[in-house]
């Protein structure tokens, strides 16, 4: 299996996903964290929630991780997403990529996020002092 696929309302792991595509064969392992930030468009963020379509959202990362496989010369791939309320710093995505050279672990990666917030049925709320707002799915 050379893709691990997973959305969780617990906390996503790190560790679990470089393990994941850690291999004696690769020269170069990419990794996104994407985290929480406490501001956007000049207001402070509280909190947000991230909302999926579970069994659409699944089959379209994995559809990401098949064409990240094919497209670049890559070994594995893991994409993890979270969904339900998250603090600011908390993790809500995670995407690692192993290669044997680290252009298409890097190449893979930017492809797998930029895709993934084009295409995958998560939604995200954002929660301000003052009130909260849906944001648009796209980056």
């Amino acid at each position: 299996m050379n893709t691990s696929i997973k959305i969780s309302s617990d906390a996503l792991n790190l560790q679990e996903c470089y393990d994941f595509v850690s291999n004696p064969s690769c020269g170069g392992i990419a990794v996104f964290v994407g985290t929480v930030r406490n501001a956007t468009q000049n207001k402070s963020v509280t909190q947000l929630d991230f909302s999926t379509y579970k069994p659409m959202a699944i089959k379209e990362m994995q559809k990401i991780a098949d064409i990240a496989l094919e497209k670049f010369p890559i070994k594995k791939i893991a994409i993890h997403h979270a969904e339900g309320i998250l603090q600011i710093e908390d993790i809500p995505v995670i995407i690692t990529v192993s290669s044997p050279h680290r252009k298409a672990a890097f190449d893979a990666c930017q492809y797998a996020i930029d895709t993934l917030k084009e295409t995958v049925p998560i939604w995200k709320k954002e929660y301000f002092e003052d009130g909260e707002v849906w944001v648009n799915a796209h980056p």
